[in-house]
């Protein structure tokens, strides 16, 4: 599984742009002189009439069989998906290396920091001085990535681009077999250093062809709102399960009130903060609460966690498209303490 990637939902960056998160709208400054502003802030009004927004699209009125159906052929919507779409409408996430160095620790020098995104509160919306070293970064040599709805190798294949260490290994899996063949005839499909495989997180038993502790980083890129709010626990389980011990969790996906929640019309409402597409494919919306309850319940500790808000225009139309996004870091300790 991978995000619905419709221009709307897209969550797309410049490599090239320096320093992300750190381009403020001033007070008086003109809206539409860029295209995006990162970290805006949000009034008392914005956020009720968003509210009001989602309580107005909230009325479950799809009945039962329905609700069933979108669960057990979950398979056949997103192969469609895949099918339909196939690898022109994606595009490499580049920006993940930006925002999460741990993927290519070796991409700048050693001895260099990098700007560590804070978890904000309502109290202190700055990022500070925070930072991270890139030599105290996990995962530098011989290291073992997996990301859980890889799509058609988006995220895959900007880590084998900029992380250099010859031992690492990528694996990727993803609920439709539609997305993996196109994965895999993608000419940047490297079996020495990645294997791309079918895999529902979701069922009890996973069949993997790596072992339970042996991976060093998950990666979570907007696909965990892809599972029904029920199955998640599962899926959390089955992550500290198979990371090593100081292993992390990179997670980011659709925050509450971002513009796509807010575009969906009545009927589409299938639970709380969680909807279909009319392709049939689901996402949820998340809270910072929903992520911290989900992660530290099932062992992890939380390293990272923060609001994400961007304000995204169309200068030749002049619309203003208010984007919100949650991300996190969560981290298995060295000593499993779960019985």
């Amino acid at each position: 599984m991978a995000e619905v990637a419709a221009s709307v939902d897209s969550d797309d960056r410049d490599v090239d742009r320096p320093r992300f998160g750190t381009r403020n709208l001033p007070h008086d400054g003109n809206v539409f002189q860029h295209n995006a502003w990162d970290n805006v802030t949000w009034d008392e009004e914005q956020e009720k009439l968003a509210q009001q927004k989602v309580n107005e699209n909230s009325t479950i009125t799809k009945l039962p069989e329905q609700l069933a159906q979108y669960e057990t052929e979950a398979d056949k919507y997103w192969d469609k998906f895949y099918g339909i779409h196939n690898n022109r409408f994606f595009k490499d996430r580049h920006w993940l290396l930006i925002e999460f160095p741990e993927l290519a620790p070796n991409t700048v020098k050693r001895d260099t920091l990098r700007p560590m995104r804070a978890a904000l509160t309502d109290e202190d919306e700055s990022y500070g001085d925070r930072h991270i070293k890139i030599l105290d970064l996990p995962c530098k040599d011989n290291c073992r990535i997996l990301e859980i709805g890889c799509g058609v190798g988006n995220t895959v294949f900007p880590i084998l681009m900029y992380n250099t260490d010859p031992k690492l290994f990528v694996y990727g899996c993803d609920f439709s077999a539609k997305a993996i063949d196109i994965l895999q005839q993608n000419p940047a499909y490297d079996v020495d250093r990645c294997k791309a495989f079918v895999l529902d997180v979701t069922q009890e038993t996973w069949m993997t062809p790596f072992e339970p502790e042996s991976l060093d980083i998950i990666v979570l890129i907007f696909v965990l709102s892809a599972i029904h709010p029920d199955k998640m626990q599962h899926v959390l389980r089955q992550i500290y399960r198979y990371l090593k011990p100081g292993g992390i969790v990179l997670f980011r996906d659709y925050g509450r009130h971002d513009l796509a929640q807010l575009r969906f019309r009545l009927g589409s409402c299938i639970g709380e903060n969680f909807y279909v597409h009319k392709d049939g494919t689901k996402v949820y919306f998340f809270s910072q609460e929903d992520v911290k309850k989900l992660f530290t319940s099932n062992g992890f500790i939380e390293e990272q966690n923060f609001v994400d808000r961007r304000l995204q225009v169309n200068r030749g139309k002049q619309l203003r498209m208010y984007r919100v996004w949650v991300q996190a870091k969560y981290r298995k300790p060295l000593t499993n303490h779960l019985t």
